[in-house]
């Protein structure tokens, strides 16, 4: 009932946007087009509810859509996709990664990544060489994937939610885009960041892999992969393939059972990622020390890419060694809105979109080793679908002894004062917009955090404009702002700090 309720919503959908195949179609129309196949926030809710373990027609259903855009699984084999999944530092783990890799073209002439979310464009999610598709070629590929998804049919008697004019949702749309642009331009090497689990991911139609890694696994998106550890590390452990060596970094002894007991299965060499030595004396890009563990797998990542390549120096065959190249990665490594400090004026801003209870705690340590004594000490957060205020509470649980928050501000992701968020790139559909008017969660926010610090002062504010004008005319001199809970409120920020 609700698939069918779902597939007619996206079906309404189609039928609006034929108009685009038959007049001039920009970059503004892709983008349209794009923003059709999210989940509103009521459709979401009633899928959350009857979907909680996650839908095992999904991987059939997406080899299905590769196809009708011209795909096979085997045809994503000549991407070389290095496969990465976690909770928290996939993002990371798969910078440090390409810029290791970068050290080595042009013997890989063309490196493409795929990661979610994005910050301020939806292009920052597919890049080739470190440079997000420009917007000509986001139109052109885009819709060479629309046109051939309206020109194909599936058999409705074996895919039932996928008849004429049903197109596929938000994130898996973008997953057929990427490999098509890869293949397209004739990408040699891809790192594809896994977006929710791994078992029924969108990406995990990827049959061989040259590396698999897994980052530190925690409780999120229970509603989806289950509530325990066993269940979140069973569906991330379902992107091992045979044939292909997986790393992980060390994790919670229930969720490494899980994962050797998948590698079992799977007949997958799993071996665990140490903090590698060379990494604990590199300078990394992505400046904290809770990175080093991301840096490590990435390193493992990487070697065995190149090894499977056959570019690997042997002379390197002792692990407590690295080539310079590798150094060099990990020194240049740049992953914007994770520990990312921004001087402006007398502010400085300190971002990082960590939203799991564990992500928050690292973030949190890491801020406490930034924070200078004698400067005025703000917290601007934002999370509008998660526990928040579980969230807050881990926070303040974690600074450290002699941290303290002046101010706290809590804002919506909602961008400017205007009302409305920077483009329609930034737009977002899957929360409650009476919600976001009224600032219910802000306000919980507020009143959670007299609870936990009365001494701090408070505001709820509607938007990221709001927050920023507000910090900007503080006369102090020395100002530092954590900003975290949410990557849409970092990428907001930073698209108001831009202007």
């Amino acid at each position: 009932m609700v698939r069918q309720a779902f597939g007619k919503m996206r079906r309404i959908i189609s039928l609006h946007f034929r108009r685009f195949s038959t007049n001039p179609r920009s970059y503004g129309d892709a983008i349209d087009a794009l923003n059709s196949l999210q989940t509103n926030f009521a459709t979401l809710e009633v899928l959350r509810k009857s979907e909680r373990k996650g839908n095992t027609k999904a991987i059939p259903e997406m080899v299905e859509w590769a196809r009708r855009v011209g795909y096979t699984p085997s045809d994503l084999d000549r991407l070389n996709i290095i496969h990465v999944t976690g909770t928290k530092g996939k993002g990371s783990t798969c910078a440090f990664t390409y810029s290791i890799l970068s050290q080595y073209q042009p013997m890989l002439s063309k490196i493409g990544v795929y990661t979610s979310p994005h910050l301020k464009s939806v292009r920052e999610r597919i890049s080739i060489n470190g440079n997000p598709l420009s917007e000509d070629k986001f139109t052109r590929y885009f819709f060479e994937v629309w046109d051939r998804l309206s020109e194909s049919v599936s058999e409705e008697s074996t895919f039932p939610s996928m008849g004429q004019g049903v197109r596929p949702v938000y994130f898996r749309f973008l997953t057929l885009l990427s490999f098509h642009v890869f293949l397209s331009e004739n990408v040699d090497t891809a790192i594809y960041e896994v977006g929710i689990g791994g078992e029924y991911d969108s990406t995990n139609i990827i049959r061989r892999p040259t590396a698999v890694g897994i980052t530190s696994i925690g409780i999120d998106h229970t509603r989806v992969l289950g509530t325990t550890l066993k269940e979140i590390a069973w569906n991330k452990g379902g992107i091992m393939k045979t044939g292909t060596k997986a790393f992980s970094v060390e994790q919670n002894a229930e969720a490494w059972d899980t994962l050797q007991g998948r590698a079992t299965e799977k007949n997958v060499e799993l071996s665990t990622v140490p903090v590698h030595p060379v990494v604990v004396k590199t300078r990394l890009g992505i400046d904290a020390e809770f990175q080093n563990i991301n840096a490590s797998l990435a390193v493992s990542l990487a070697r065995e890419h190149l090894r499977i390549l056959g570019h690997y120096p042997r002379e390197y065959n002792n692990d407590d060694e690295l080539p310079s190249e590798f150094t060099k990665g990990l020194e240049n490594a740049s992953w914007p809105g994770r520990c990312q400090t921004i001087k402006d004026g007398s502010t400085e801003w300190l971002l990082d979109g960590a939203h799991t209870d564990e992500s928050i705690t690292v973030v949190t340590q890491w801020f406490s080793t930034k924070a200078r004594s004698n400067t005025k000490k703000i917290l601007l957060f934002n999370q509008q679908t998660r526990d928040a205020k579980s969230l807050v509470s881990r926070l303040h649980s974690n600074l450290g002894v002699d941290v303290h928050f002046d101010e706290v501000i809590f804002c919506t992701n909602i961008t400017w004062s205007a009302g409305g968020y920077q483009a329609a790139e930034l737009t977002s559909m899957n929360t409650s917009k009476q919600a976001v008017h009224d600032l219910v969660v802000q306000k919980e926010l507020a009143e959670q955090w007299e609870k936990l610090d009365p001494t701090s002062k408070r505001l709820v504010l509607p938007t990221i404009e709001h927050a920023v004008k507000y910090i900007r005319e503080l006369k102090e001199e020395d100002v530092q702002v954590l900003v975290t809970g949410s990557l849409h409120l970092v990428g907001g920020l930073l698209v108001v700090l831009d202007k």
